[in-house]
């Protein structure tokens, strides 16, 4: 595979890219010559993916597991590392979605599920990343976040407390390593066509709140155009972008 990009011969990681948009990603940066591990809970999808980007003549690995364990975090990092000769560009995009449930109705294992998989394994794959990133000496994170990330309004209280606390660790991030070598910024997806699945029981009190809310969301994106902006800052053209929130939503967040 041969390129002009800037992306060409880079080491990436992507999580969640056994389906929607990490997949999406993980293709996207492939074609532009990137050599990129795909990390996914499904090992199936992840084996599927790294194999069919192998066959269009890119370079990919898969890395099966629960990044809520901290072993899996270090084996995606480490695989990188050791196939590819270090890590450029980290992109924590694996997510769960909740059932739009309100305050009074969170269970703990909702809520302790949300933020283990949306916030906690993010924050674990950034702090073994960021040795090796910090060595790139050009390293670049991005994060899914989402439109909960921005309002009350697009989901439930779990899934909106883990996205706007990933959006706080992304700037974080961003503001510590700024003049290090290391960009952080987050994309925040509005309505997408993806494999995320949510049951929300209509008779509950979160999910007819925001159900009135929802219709504002307009267009559904598909998962290329979600990938693209992540692609974006991860690149070079994104050189001068750090602690950004870019809401790809088709104007969701300017209603």
């Amino acid at each position: 595979m041969t390129t002009n990009s800037d992306l060409d011969g880079r080491s990436v990681v992507v999580t969640g890219a056994g389906s929607g948009i990490g997949r999406a990603a993980a293709r996207q940066f492939a074609r532009l010559g990137a050599k990129v591990v795909v990390a996914d809970v499904n090992g199936d999808a992840a084996q599927a993916l790294a194999e069919g980007i192998t066959q269009d003549g890119g370079t990919a690995l898969a890395v099966a597991g629960d990044l809520t364990e901290s072993a899996v975090a270090d084996e995606v990092v480490a695989t990188a590392v050791s196939a590819f000769g270090g890590l450029d560009v980290l992109v924590c995009n694996a997510g769960v979605m909740d059932s739009m449930t309100a305050a009074a109705d969170v269970s703990d294992a909702e809520w302790d599920r949300l933020l283990a998989v949306n916030l906690t394994a993010p924050f674990r794959l950034t702090r073994v990343a960021l040795p090796h990133l910090l060595a790139s000496g050009d390293g670049a994170i991005v994060y899914t976040a989402s439109e909960a990330a921005l309002r009350g309004s697009a989901a439930g209280l779990a899934y909106t407390a883990s996205k706007s606390g990933l959006v706080g660790l992304m700037r974080s991030v961003a503001v510590m390593y700024r003049d290090s070598g290391v960009r952080a910024n987050a994309i925040a997806p509005g309505a997408t066509a993806t494999g995320i699945s949510t049951s929300p029981d209509p008779a509950g009190h979160g999910p007819k709140v925001v159900g009135r809310y929802l219709p504002n969301a307009g267009r559904v994106a598909d998962a290329d155009e979600q990938a693209a902006a992540i692609v974006f800052l991860a690149s070079r053209a994104a050189s001068n972008i750090t602690g950004v929130v870019l809401p790809v939503d088709n104007g969701w967040s300017a209603v």
